[in-house]
């Protein structure tokens, strides 16, 4: 156990609490059976700590709608996993109720985690009314290029440039006598720039536009700004809002920018901010929270961390995209393994706890 050990009765009402969610989840996944709903009834008669669970999980469950998460989703074995250097470590945990804590601290924390699984619920709800979610961002369809959820791409472009893709990218293309600019809709992209002083390369994303000056860089969607990297040369940033001055960024430099301007630039580690172009993914002693944040951007559907003291555990390793057994899926068996936590994969969604 991680942190504080809460006391037999918590573990039981979480424990109920967690199984009628996964089952219920299970009712709603359109491949439910009748053994299934039977199987449900059953469980919940078994007392009144199960029923009172599965009550709470159909509430949760009609109130998807209304959740935040919602909303903005609404338009295996280890060294072979993780490289055969790598490893899997831990952290201190902090988390856990302060001391002296009652039983209300233990019961807020209760309703907090079950608002994050809402969350994940949500997103995984808005994944079945859409398809799979595998087929890729919705703006792909009118976009030059796109990649599927998981899925990689070597673009060569008209100017002898070169984009890669990366999971579930649209990119489109303008380009004029006097101007090479491309759109990032949705994803990430590393661009090798080929020189020409005459038509400047220019990738606008979201609030944000990258002038190229001379360079290879990468631009990324994130929820609520576009990430900048670059790995050689120089880039300048500007805000399409108009706010503040735009930025060079230099190489092993990384910024953000939204519509209220641009972050002053911080240092950049290329090899693992790169990886991904090579079929990697590197964690340096990444929180799993982040860890998780980052596997779930090459699968469909949600993860979502049940137990909030597991998502400051620190995390290293390198997991190889390319695996025949890959995808997220096979870094999630070697972290069940590792950080002694358990993962149960449900459709559209994988619970940690």
């Amino acid at each position: 156990m991680i942190g504080n050990t809460p006391n037999s009765r918590d573990r039981s009402d979480t424990g109920l609490s967690d199984e009628a969610i996964e089952r219920l989840v299970r009712l709603r996944s359109g491949r439910e059976t009748e053994a299934d709903r039977a199987a449900f009834a059953a469980w919940r008669r078994r007392s009144p700590a199960h029923e009172a669970a599965a009550r709470e999980a159909e509430s949760l469950w009609h109130d998807l709608a209304e959740t935040p998460t919602a909303a903005a989703h609404s338009p295996a074995h280890s060294q072979a996993h993780f490289g055969t250097h790598s490893e899997v470590g831990t952290g201190e945990d902090t988390g856990g109720p302060p001391p002296g804590s009652t039983g209300r601290y233990r019961s807020r924390a209760r309703l907090a985690r079950r608002a994050v699984l809402a969350g994940g619920l949500a997103a995984s709800a808005a994944a079945i009314v859409v398809g799979s979610g595998a087929i890729g961002p919705v703006s792909g369809v009118l976009a030059d290029y796109a990649t599927r959820v998981g899925a990689r791409r070597e673009v060569g472009l008209p100017d002898g440039s070169t984009a890669f893709l990366n999971s579930a990218t649209a990119l489109s293309l303008a380009y004029s006598a006097g101007e090479r600019r491309l759109e990032l809709h949705a994803g990430e992209a590393l661009f090798d720039v080929a020189a020409d002083a005459t038509r400047p390369f220019v990738v606008t994303a979201a609030s944000g536009e990258i002038r190229a000056l001379g360079t290879v860089f990468s631009v990324r969607h994130e929820s609520d700004s576009v990430r900048v990297m670059v790995s050689e040369g120089r880039v300048e940033v500007r805000s399409e809002g108009g706010h503040g001055d735009p930025r060079t960024v230099a190489a092993h430099q990384q910024t953000t920018v939204d519509a209220r301007g641009v972050a002053a630039p911080t240092s950049l580690d290329v090899a693992a901010a790169t990886a991904w172009v090579r079929g990697k993914l590197i964690f340096n002693k990444r929180p799993l929270v982040e860890v998780v944040a980052e596997l779930e951007r090459y699968q469909a559907g949600r993860i979502v961390i049940l137990d909030e003291r597991l998502e400051s555990l620190a995390v290293s390793g390198v997991f190889d995209l390319g695996d025949p057994d890959g995808g997220p899926g096979g870094a999630l068996e070697t972290l069940e393994r590792t950080l002694r936590v358990t993962v149960v994969r449900l459709p559209l969604l994988t619970l940690i706890r």
